[in-house]
């Protein structure tokens, strides 16, 4: 069993990784506080500034082709997405929720890359705002871990 022989500290030990983030800026001021804490999270972590990458994207639609980019490089341990999606009066919530978190998912079975989905999908602002710094540092683990399950899976 893995992490058996190791604590689960070691799967979060960033120090060698590089980390790539993609955040949609539709409801900028909730994707901008995910970025911030997540950001936050991989330095406390022990990423090397140097070794994270943001890019920005016009929104949560746009996140998996930008992670599809990115991934296919294979610069990347792991990839995070970071976005914000609140439920209004029509169906295009569900069509952009689905969407995005179907591609995210799509993008990281194809290209056997871990990939932390932190597009929050919430009924409105105030649980988008309650959500946003805890995700964002959840992201950041997520991450983390899943780079070195996989290096461990090999």
């Amino acid at each position: 069993m893995f992490g058996a022989d190791k604590g689960s500290t070691d799967l979060l030990d960033g120090r060698k990784l590089v980390i790539g983030i993609v955040q949609a800026r539709f409801n900028e001021g909730i994707t901008n506080a995910l970025h911030q804490a997540c950001r936050s999270e991989l330095l406390a972590l022990g990423v090397q500034e140097k070794n994270i990458t943001h890019v920005t994207v016009p929104g949560a639609l746009e996140v998996p082709v930008a992670l599809q980019a990115m991934a296919e490089r294979d610069d990347f341990d792991a990839l995070i997405a970071l976005g914000c999606i609140i439920r209004g009066e029509t169906y295009h919530f569900e069509l952009v929720a689905n969407e995005s978190g179907a591609g995210v998912t799509r993008v990281s079975l194809d290209t056997h890359t871990p990939i932390a989905n932190a597009i929050l999908t919430t009924e409105n602002l105030e649980q988008a705002v309650a959500r946003q710094e805890e995700k964002g540092r959840d992201a950041a683990r997520v991450a983390v871990e899943m780079a070195h399950v996989l290096e461990k899976i090999g």
